[in-house]
């Protein structure tokens, strides 16, 4: 299976940090978030991943590409722990890139796909969330369409979070993580979602999501939206992940999941920790 990696959005949230840079080259802690996607993929059995870019991306692929310069310098001056993680970087996968001319939504993105694929099925992988299980997220999807043979969403606890980010769900609970989603809508804003579960951006789409797309009309800011498009499929199903999911879409969001990621490192744990105590 392959997986498809969205990332050509402006980050305009983050601006202007993203003035220059890819949003998606933003770290969490000390890794940038793209990073994170692209080693749950591998993690799951996927060795061949299409980024989907757009102008002034360029840093994507040079994050991925080999740096002979680099590696040399930290070979000489013997810093190893560096260079073995720089070399790791390189050889994750096996990575393809394919710009998204206009920026006409998600949907737009995952048409750009297509030919890439090769009508078999895939994973999509949304960089607004960061994932940690002991079974990678698009792992325990995978293992959801290969009972179902239908397209898979993972699904999340989005009460916590501000609701109008997500895609709510009505759906059939068939087994104890897993549903039958027969509604997609945004929830508005101040308004209760019929359930407190969402899509948290993993998928396992088919290509017949391709004819969904081409049939989806042109929304709001002249996206083409990918929920609209699943909602036209035959079926959908959901899993429920076990895991933690990190939402990252926003400033805030983005700095309590780096400050997350921080505690989990031994080495500035306590010092992060008494800093934090400092201004509590």
């Amino acid at each position: 299976m392959k997986a498809v990696i969205p990332a050509a959005g402006f980050g305009t949230r983050f601006l202007p940090a993203t003035k220059s840079q890819p949003k998606e080259m933003l770290p969490v802690y000390d890794k940038p978030t793209l990073q994170f996607l692209v080693e749950e993929a591998v993690s799951s059995g996927i060795d061949d991943i299409l980024i989907i870019t757009g102008r002034n991306k360029r840093s994507i692929e040079d994050h991925f590409d080999k740096s002979y310069e680099l590696e040399y310098t930290l070979q000489r001056a013997g810093k190893d722990r560096y260079l073995k993680e720089i070399r790791k970087i390189t050889d994750l996968a096996d990575i393809c890139y394919v710009r998204q001319k206009d920026l006409r939504g998600l949907g737009d993105a995952i048409r750009c796909s297509e030919k890439h694929v090769d009508n078999e099925a895939f994973a999509v992988l949304l960089g607004h969330t960061i994932t940690k299980s002991a079974v990678p997220c698009t792992r325990q999807l995978i293992n959801a369409y290969e009972k179902y043979k239908s397209p898979v969403a993972a699904l999340g606890d989005v009460s916590k979070y501000n609701q109008n980010q997500y895609n709510i769900l009505d759906a059939e609970k068939l087994e104890d993580n897993i549903y039958k989603i027969k509604r997609i809508a945004k929830s508005p804003q101040n308004e209760k979602a019929p359930i407190d579960l969402g899509i948290i951006g993993r998928y396992i789409l088919t290509p017949e999501i391709f004819d969904k797309i081409d049939e989806t009309e042109v929304g709001f800011r002249g996206e083409i939206h990918l929920t609209e498009a699943l909602s036209k499929l035959e079926s959908l199903y959901g899993v429920v992940f076990e895991g933690e999911t990190h939402y990252v879409g926003n400033r805030l969001e983005w700095l309590k999941t780096s400050i997350r990621y921080a505690l989990d490192d031994g080495e500035f744990r306590d010092d992060l920790l008494n800093y934090m105590k400092g201004y509590i």
